[in-house]
């Protein structure tokens, strides 16, 4: 089963995505990113070439855990409004 070695997770309540950086052996986490830019910011400290591409791309190697890709906001509930 392949995994892709760049893991965008789950939208947090409070707004933002935990990333981690899968290798053979470890799990390193990146950061709370609440953008892309964030991301690409964050793949660019770790030595990966062209983040940008890796992030905006579609390249297959970042995986977004759970919710829509590039979202990072939970949308409020509309349920209470008139």
């Amino acid at each position: 089963m392949h995994h892709a070695p760049v893991v965008v997770h789950r939208i947090l309540p409070s707004g933002g995505r935990q990333v981690t950086l899968r290798t053979a052996h470890t799990e390193e986490s990146l950061g709370l990113a609440r953008s892309d830019e964030d991301v690409i910011e964050f793949l660019r400290r770790a030595g990966m070439p062209d983040p940008d591409d890796v992030v905006l791309g579609g390249t297959g190697l970042v995986e977004w855990d759970s919710d829509p890709s590039h979202v990072y906001e939970v949308d409020p509930p509309t349920d209470d409004l008139p």
